[in-house]
């Protein structure tokens, strides 16, 4: 019976012993071990590792990409009007194999993610952020705030890369930053809605010009067409033809029998049929 005891005793003992110098390591994680206060800079990767128990911690930090998110934040636009909500989420990466540098740099400044696992510099990339973002949405007016948000996000993750890079070369990758909210002051959203008003006001009217400018093209090309075909009309209107037209008025008057002729009260284009003499001839010649 005591050897049974002994026997289940020494188990126990054993799976305590395990525990503690036994762990894993969650994919695309990496473990920073700390032995009496000195730490190891061989990041362990993901899997079964072991470490000396009770004289060894093992601290497990995200190697993944990690958010930074900023709620309700009030930067001043470039008019200086001060914006009345502006949420912006971060997302960054650290050097895998840099993570025990910034564990020793960074002391104190890293925060624990929902998985349990510390997030590296997250209190250095927050601050940076931060001040990225007040800075770049000083450089664009409030009018334009809201239809510029790509821009803003680039100049935010160009600006935070760049401070990271200044202070840490190499080891932070920023990469992407998302605008989730943009509200300027109502007065400045009213303002917004007369400018766009505005606009599409001026685009109806430029597209009326466009439309009238065509129908007047349209119209002179018409006008073309009718006086290019007069001129074609009035160059076949010769003396020869006009004479050939009335010979044949004549006949038709001659075939049906008689008719009635009506001459013009001055004569004109009767001296194509008889001629200037005859006309003059026959107006002055006396009655029987």
């Amino acid at each position: 019976m005591k050897v049974a005891a002994g026997i289940i005793t020494a188990f126990f003992i054993v799976l305590i012993v395990v525990s503690m110098t036994a762990y894993t390591v969650e994919s695309g994680n990496v473990v920073v071990e700390r032995t009496l206060g000195e730490v190891n800079h061989r990041e362990v990767g993901q899997g079964l590792n072991f470490k000396m128990p009770i004289l060894t911690r093992a601290f497990e930090f995200s190697a993944k990409e990690i958010p930074v998110d900023f709620e309700d934040l009030r930067p001043k636009a470039g008019d200086n009007l001060t914006l009345q909500d502006l949420d912006v989420s971060v997302f960054y990466q650290a050097n895998a194999s840099s993570i025990s540098e910034l564990m020793v740099k960074y002391a104190g400044t890293s925060e624990r993610g929902n998985d349990g696992a510390l997030l590296p510099a997250y209190g250095l990339v927050m601050r940076e952020a931060r001040s990225a973002i007040y800075e770049q949405v000083a450089t664009i007016d409030s009018l334009e705030l809201h239809r510029q948000r790509d821009i803003i996000a680039d100049l935010v993750l160009a600006d935070l890369q760049g401070r990271l890079e200044l202070s840490d070369p190499g080891i932070f990758t920023i990469t992407r930053v998302v605008i989730r909210a943009l509200n300027t002051d109502p007065s400045i959203e009213e303002a917004i809605q007369i400018a766009v008003q505005a606009e599409k006001e001026l685009e109806a009217k430029q597209v009326q010009v466009e439309i009238a400018r065509q129908d007047a093209l349209i119209e002179i090309e018409r006008a073309r067409g009718i006086a290019e075909a007069n001129n074609i009309i009035n160059s076949s209107l010769t003396a020869e033809y006009l004479q050939h037209e009335i010979n044949v008025a004549l006949q038709s008057f001659a075939a049906n029998g008689g008719g009635t002729v009506v001459i013009p009260a001055n004569m004109e284009g009767f001296n194509l049929l008889l001629g200037a003499d005859t006309l003059r001839q026959s107006q002055t010649e006396p009655e029987d």
